[in-house]
């Protein structure tokens, strides 16, 4: 199936730290609102890792990562599934139709819309040889099912979740994931959409933004410490997807106003924009 009739494309990832509040999945599918109303199509992918940690202390377990890393246990999928499917998907489909917004909500194992295989172990260097359990890679992305709901004038609102033939379910890294939907769909831009909202020199100084980075500058702020813990897997994939189609890519928040609309014009005003 053809691309060209859906361009342009956004693809828009969003962390379960910015859907916390209603006021905050307000101001997304504002933001939302605004690039659809500017003609673009938009596939919505989201996490839930807060959601995820306050549920699995409910259930009586405890968040296991190493370096940032989840481990994900038979018992823990379990919560996943009903934190990112049951609660966050549903929460913030509503909060987009509430904006005007066609929302299809839906998760990678819909449709095998994630093809994903599960994760060998992994040498993690001081942690030895770590086996991740239920957690997965993902093989490819059902495009023409994407483009299929895009072309219904619906605007795909992804879990971040995958499966493999044989129906055995995953939980993926929401970043992972939507590096290979943004690829597969060629996006012409691609937001992902943080509670910090860009890279920052000094994190608690908004005034030390950075407006613009490449590879050889991330890698010395990576050096220097600046980009650092989860942020680095984030920017490094991100980077990598300026050499596989995807044109535009920004970090920012998207609890301000026009602030999505704003990056689609090329402004600086808001976030950090990844550059070749």
């Amino acid at each position: 199936m053809s691309s060209t009739v859906i361009k342009p494309i956004a693809v828009v990832k969003v962390g379960g730290d910015m859907l916390l509040h209603a006021s905050d999945r307000q101001g997304f599918a504002e933001n939302v609102k605004d690039l659809i109303d500017a003609g673009w199509q938009c596939v919505i992918l989201h996490g839930g890792g807060p959601q995820l940690n306050e549920l699995q202390e409910l259930h009586g377990l405890e968040p296991n990562k190493v370096d940032g890393r989840r481990i994900t246990s038979v018992d823990d999928l379990r919560v996943v599934k009903q934190a990112l499917c049951g609660e966050v998907n549903v929460d913030l489909v509503a909060a987009l139709l509430g904006a005007g917004i066609n929302a299809f909500g839906c998760h990678g194992a819909s449709g095998l819309l994630i093809e994903a295989e599960k994760r060998p172990a992994k040498d993690m260097g001081v942690h030895g040889l770590i086996d991740f359990g239920e957690v997965g890679d993902v093989l490819g992305v059902n495009v023409d099912l994407l483009y299929t709901l895009l072309k219904a004038d619906l605007v795909p609102v992804v879990a971040s979740l995958g499966a493999s033939r044989d129906g055995r379910v995953f939980n993926i890294n929401a970043d992972t994931t939507v590096s290979a939907i943004a690829s597969s769909v060629k996006a012409e831009l691609l937001i992902l959409s943080t509670m910090v909202g860009g890279v920052f020199s000094d994190i608690n100084d908004p005034l030390t933004r950075v407006p613009q980075l490449n590879a050889e500058f991330a890698a010395g702020l990576i050096k220097e410490g600046v980009i650092r813990d989860g942020m680095i897997p984030k920017v490094q994939e991100a980077l990598a997807l300026l050499e596989k189609g995807v044109a535009s890519i920004v970090i920012a928040n998207a609890s301000k106003s026009g602030a999505f609309l704003d990056l689609t014009r090329g402004s600086a005003r808001h976030g950090t924009r990844l550059v070749k």
